[in-house]
């Protein structure tokens, strides 16, 4: 059975506003419940079932969000940070409520795939390694990659403190003296890439994750800009 909210609080909830910005709302006539105007904070709603209108504008009430962001250089992938902005700096107000972070990290340096939920389930999934879910980069390397590199790749990579890399995928978009290439891996250690690359005397300098499963970013996402996730897109990666 749903517990029924105040109305006031299911709009502040939903990131419209404070609790008393909502009250000042509802006394104006900007809130519609079930096709009646309505006149009084206090009323408690069904955010599942009602029909809450403000402003013109038909409420979706969610437990969960999901969100792609095409993470931009220059910015931190973490709900706070004391010295530089945050991937939550440049959601929108609304979505703050529902208290979102980054799913895993992306260097400060790094660009690309970021998703940003509040569903622990959904980010165990993604993270966890007996699930191994492919997470796919773009990389340009100062060096040459060639053939002999990808059978190297895939039976693992030696870092520096002596991990042996799980087995990845190296495909060779163009070989120069800035190589790019996909890597796609199954783990998450700390920069993972730049090290794995570091350790056969190549130094990175682009770096973009391009999908986490089978999540894909959206090429219609400009660095900074974000979406939420599809039902279908959500649906299909739990399926898988």
């Amino acid at each position: 059975m749903i517990k029924k909210e105040r109305l006031d609080k299911v709009l502040s909830n939903m990131g419209y506003g404070s609790r008393k910005e909502m009250k000042q709302c509802i006394k104006n006539g900007r809130v519609i419940v079930n096709g009646q105007i309505a006149k009084n904070n206090s009323i408690k709603v069904d955010p599942y079932k009602d029909e809450i209108n403000i402003d013109g504008e038909i409420i979706e009430y969610k437990k969960y969000i999901y969100i792609m962001m095409n993470k931009p250089k220059g910015v931190i992938s973490s709900t706070r940070d004391p010295f530089s902005s945050t991937v939550l700096d440049l959601l929108d107000r609304k979505y703050l409520s529902f208290s979102p972070y980054p799913v895993g990290r992306l260097d400060k340096d790094t660009e690309g795939l970021l998703i940003l939920t509040n569903d622990g389930r959904f980010t165990h999934k993604l993270l966890s390694p007996k699930n191994r879910v492919n997470k796919k980069y773009y990389v340009e390397v100062d060096g040459y990659v060639d053939e002999k590199h990808i059978s190297l790749f895939k039976d693992g990579i030696i870092l520096d403190d002596g991990y042996k890399t799980l087995d990845s995928k190296l495909e060779i978009i163009e070989s120069n003296y800035i190589s790019k290439v996909y890597l796609t891996i199954i783990e998450g250690k700390f920069h993972q890439v730049k090290r794995m690359f570091e350790a056969i005397d190549m130094e990175v300098v682009y770096l973009k994750r391009m999908s986490m499963g089978n999540i894909k970013l959206d090429e219609k996402l400009l660095p900074g800009e974000y979406r939420e996730l599809s039902k279908e897109e959500i649906q299909n990666f739990k399926k898988e």
